[in-house]
């Protein structure tokens, strides 16, 4: 109960129990437990004015400091509420009524639940028997339902009451005329008292001096006492403070009508005046109260029609909504705040009663502006051509009224990737245009703006920001500098800044679009929902998902809410926020997601479109990571088909596909298959052809293809040295995928040269928490890993470590990795209970999140199986192997690689166990399967006739052992390089047997050249160095 404490959004909780006693503990602890009844009867007057209260705090205010009323130009930095509740006020106020409207309210109340049954006939059968006054007034559903929906700005509902909108303010009007002479032009002053949140108050108080008004009809009484009531009534809410307002009025102002309705009022016993929707005040005097510093008392003074700073702001407001019918200036307004539905509704009806051409037009232009913003593109097409068909016929070529028309069908074909036709249609308006408007005119900023998002959609960044910046220039002259217009501008701009990977400049213009639009529109507004989303993918990009996540969910709220349920911004959505969750190692809910985003995509985007592709690939990834790798190769085929179909053959989205492809074959064992992927045929200028390359030289470790890699990697990169800046995080990116290739390729300080290089820029560029960081932390380690430098190695696995248990979920397979590496270092050092402590850390995030039979659990048993083995425990060994063979039996094809890795370390068990005929067995088993699966020159092969060597040396058997060992030498001198230190290794074993075979000038031989080999690979200090000098030592003696 005291967690309730913490929750703003609620206000009091009442306890029905049949004992008090049991708990008196919840009311000390908790400030917002009002009371505890055992009589229901008892309970019903406290709750019904706790229920008065709470309605009373929740009027709707918007408020409107000094510095925002200077001029016109500072409209947009208005509350949105202030604008759009007097713009409907106007509207609704206009349009005529019927009993209809009646029927149609009471209709839409039955739908939604609006309020019992009971009191809806009522209403309906009743309304004309009792005065708007006395409805608004009595205990009904009448009062909180038009508070809410002009608190929330919800249309449909503001829309079906706007009748008693429209009677409320006529009755109130005509008793003001009625009235006006009883007050003799005497100024007075009534009180209204309420809470008020904590943030609305510092609101207030920067607004001293400044407007406010209430978006709605505001209750008022001529006595202090009750409303001093209300407002005590919020001392005991922290959140809130305790507000008396003393509003001073005139009464010969017109500016709002406002009446006593004492003798009309349900509760006529109240000395009550009620002032008509959107009153405006002045902020005069906030003072305290005395011996309370939770009560304030706040002097109003109700604003004249001669307010000239008033007069300017109502003006500009009317100016964005005029024009057209009333129906129409209603439709506009209602597509300005989001509500689409209902926008569509009205252009709807207006066609089917206009008869003009011009209008039609004009209603089809807007129509195919409320399927454009709902995202049904073939729908919005229909109606720009039919406004476009009409237009052509009726005016002249150069019409801007044609331009618009070119420049929103531009648009369409721009959102479904037709993107030649887009430039096309734009040319024409830009045409038109350029000789119909002055050059700084709006409509050009909207137009290089759009034209900026089409090539930003085509990958030419430099021609997208040219067009941006003109589009700014024109904006920030001419408009306010919260204008909307401008905060999409400012958002494409950051778009551009994101794709380039300068973060903090894409968050900077991001957050400045955000400032405007939290300002400018209302909290459910699309573009809203798109600020969010932008800034939750820079924050998704610099690795900290847990903002990204925070900014995501804003945007999942308002999509869900303000769009329709297969609108392709929450496709988007959904797939960011899978995006997150598969990062974050939740695996499950990305996929829900994913295939929530993937659900729209198909049903509203042709077949080919390449946004299906990305949720194939995506799907596919979550698979992936699953180890699913059959449905795994069914999503990235589906993907692949369709960006062959869709895309240029050398679109970097292909390169993802092909590689995918291959990686998949490749874990599940079918080399020949990812071999031919790796090597699909491509034209020189492929983006990711130096990846394509790495990956093939990591396959079959073939030194040529790993030198083409090397190559394609430094064009790269001395290409984005000339046009990038020194700390891009794209430099950063070429850097280690060179020293990736220079570490396949065994050559160690080359590859940690550039991995050194790679680093540097990355903590220049991005918080120590993220994910790249912890990718370079753990390839270093992997480096002295590789050189022997086990100390150096554990240092930076270590920083791995540090970075993603910032940034990760305890069981993020990450996390598993990188426990794994630790635990791999530790083995190597002799340090086996830390070895065996990190990997079983790494065994109980993957039982926790993989399936049971996940080839990654069979290789944590394998590596718990080392340890022991070298522990010398060697039926706790044999125990984690055999657990690794049955997961690999049951998950893998019988001639998979992993399969003749288990084999082998089980032969490795027995081997150490002196029981050489039956490791002698398993290693045969792993080679059999080896020389099936692998190309003969594979260096698996060569590590399996490395180890059946040694076996038979030490049965004994050297002329049978020697061959094997000359295999593994033959295929290692063609894959790798002369100085790696595995042909070291293979040098010392065959020096070994021409000892014990007693010809001691080839065992010489060599052994001093797998000295030379070591000398030059590895750290002076490696004990690899010293056994082998010993070697050498012992043969010149028997020489």
């Amino acid at each position: 109960m005291p967690l309730i404490n913490d929750i703003p959004q609620l206000d009091g909780v009442y306890i029905f129990s049949d004992s008090e006693i049991l708990h008196e503990d919840w009311t000390k602890e908790c400030q917002k437990i009002k009371s505890i009844h055992t009589n229901i009867k008892d309970l019903c007057q406290p709750l019904r004015l706790g229920i008065k209260h709470c309605n009373q705090d929740l009027i709707a205010m918007s408020f409107v400091p000094v510095n925002e009323m200077g001029s016109t130009d500072n409209l947009n930095q208005l509350e949105p509420t202030f604008m759009y509740t007097q713009i409907f006020k106007e509207i609704l106020l206009d349009l005529e009524y019927n009993k209809q409207a009646i029927t149609d309210f009471t209709s839409y109340c039955r739908r939604n639940n609006c309020g019992s049954l009971i009191n809806i006939d009522r209403f309906e059968n009743e309304y004309y028997t009792q005065s708007p006054i006395w409805w608004y007034t009595c205990p009904s559903f009448i009062y909180s339902m038009l508070n809410y929906a002009l608190r929330l700005m919800e249309s449909d509902t503001i829309i079906n009451m706007g009748f008693f909108i429209h009677d409320l303010h006529q009755q109130i009007q005509q008793l003001h005329q009625q009235q006006v002479n009883t007050y003799q032009g005497k100024p007075f002053t009534v009180y209204r008292g309420q809470g008020l949140s904590k943030i609305n108050f510092e609101k207030l108080k920067i607004t001293k001096g400044g407007l406010m008004s209430f978006n709605n009809f505001l209750s008022t009484s001529t006595q202090r006492y009750t409303p001093l009531g209300f407002a005590s009534s919020a001392l005991g809410n922290p959140d809130m403070v305790g507000i008396l307002f003393a509003i001073s009025v005139e009464p010969t102002v017109k500016s709002v009508p406002f009446a006593s309705v004492k003798d009309i009022s349900y509760f006529n016993e109240e000395d009550e005046v009620l002032f008509s929707m959107h009153a405006v005040f002045r902020v005069g005097t906030i003072q305290q109260m005395p011996d309370n510093n939770q009560l304030y008392q706040v002097e109003l003074q109700l604003t004249s029609e001669n307010d000239e700073q008033l007069r300017i702001l109502t003006e500009r407001i009317r100016e964005d909504a005029a024009g057209g019918t009333v129906w129409h200036r209603l439709g506009h307004l209602l597509l300005t705040i989001g509500q689409f539905n209902k926008a569509e509704q009205i252009y709807n009806i207006l066609i089917e009663y206009t008869s003009g051409d011009n209008e039609k037009a004009i209603y089809y232009h807007q129509l195919g502006l409320v399927h454009l913003k709902q995202g049904d593109y073939a729908t919005a097409l229909w109606y720009y051509e039919q406004g476009l068909e009409i237009r052509q016929k009726t005016l002249p070529s150069n019409h801007p009224l044609l331009a618009t028309t070119y420049a929103h069908i531009g648009h369409v074909y721009n959102h479904i990737g037709e993107y030649s036709k887009s430039l096309s249609f734009y040319e024409q308006s830009l045409e038109i245009q350029g000789k119909t408007l002055p050059s700084n005119h709006l409509d050009s900023a909207t137009l290089y703006s759009n034209i900026g998002i089409l090539y930003y959609n085509m990958g030419e960044y430099s021609k997208a920001v040219a067009f941006y910046e003109k589009s700014l220039e024109i904006r920030e002259k001419t408009l306010p500098s919260n204008h909307p217009d401008l905060a999409t501008t400012y958002s494409s701009i950051g778009i551009v800044y994101k794709n380039l990977g300068e973060y903090s400049k894409a968050l900077s213009f991001y957050e400045k679009s955000l400032e405007i639009r939290e300002r400018a529109l209302p909290s459910n507004h699309p573009d809203l929902a798109s600020s969010y989303s932008n800034i939750g993918s820079v924050y998704h990009d610099m690795g900290e998902h847990s903002k990204a996540y925070s900014f995501y969910e804003k945007d999942l709220e308002i999509c869900q809410k303000s769009l329709p349920s297969n609108h392709p911004s929450l496709a988007t959505t959904y797939n960011n926020m899978g995006s997150v969750y598969g990062h974050m190692g939740q695996y499950s809910k990305a996929l829900s997601f994913y295939e929530k985003s993937l659900e729209i995509r198909e049903k509203i985007l042709p077949s080919n479109h390449p946004s299906l592709a990305n949720s194939y690939n995506n799907i596919g990834d979550v698979y992936n990571d699953m180890g699913e790798y059959s449905k795994v190769l069914s999503y990235y085929e589906k993907a692949l088909e369709i960006r062959e179909r869709s895309l240029p053959s050398n679109h970097p989205s292909l390169a993802t596909s092909y590689n995918n492809m291959a990686r998949i074959h490749d874990d599940m064992g079918e080399y020949s298959k990812a071999y031919s992927f790796y090597e699909i045929s491509l034209p020189s200028n492929y983006p990711d052809l130096a990846t394509s390359y790495s990956n093939i030289g990591l396959l079959n470790n073939n030194m040529e293809v790993y030198s083409q890699a090397l190559s394609f990697y430094e064009k790269e990169l001395e290409s984005q040295i000339k046009t990038l800046p020194s700390n891009h995080p794209n430099l950063a990116s070429s850097y280690n995928n060179i020293g990736w290739v220079y570490k396949n390729m065994g050559k160690y300080s080359k590859a940690l040269s550039h991995y050194e290089k790679s680093l540097e820029i990355r903590e220049k560029t991005f918080p120590s928490n993220h994910p790249p960081l912890a990718i370079l932390y753990s390839n270093i380690g992997g480096m002295y890993d590789e050189v022997g430098e086990y100390s150096k190695a554990l240092s930076f696995y270590e920083k791995e470590l540090e970075s993603l248990i910032k940034t990760l979920s305890s069981n993020h397979p990450s996390l598993a990795t990188t426990y794994n590496n630790i635990g791999f270092v530790y083995n190597k050092m002799g340090e086996y209970s830390k070895a065996l402590s990190f990997y079983q850390k790494l065994l109980e995030i993957e039982e926790k999140t993989l399936s049971s039979n996940h080839p990654d659990l069979a290789t944590a048993h394998n590596n718990i199986g080392s340890v022991y083995d070298d522990m010398r425990e060697y039926s706790k060994a044999l125990l984690s192997h055999e657990k690794a063979l049955e997961i690999r039996q049951k998950s893998l094809p019988s001639n998979h690689p992993s399969l003749a890795t288990s084999y082998s370390n089980i032969g490795l068990v027995y081997n150490n166990m002196g029981e050489y005929s039956k490791a002698l067995s398993f290693y045969e088993k792993s080679l059999e399967i080896e020389q099936k699966s692998l190309p003969a020159d594979h260096p698996d092969l060569a590590i399996s006739y490395n180890i059946i060597g040694l076996v038979y040396s030490k049965l004994g058997a050297c002329s049978v052992a020697l061959p094997f060992y000359e295999k593994a030498l033959e295929i290692e001198q063609r894959s790798l390089s002369s100085k790696h230190p595995d042909l070291a290794t293979l040098h010392s074993n065959i020096g070994l047997v021409y000892n014990n075979m007693g010809e001691y000038s080839k065992a010489l031989s060599y052994y001093e050249r797998a000295l030379d080999i070591r000398q030059h690979a590895l750290s002076p200090t490696h004990p690899s160095i010293k056994d082998v000098e010993e070697c050498i030592e012992i043969v010149k003696k028997e020489l």
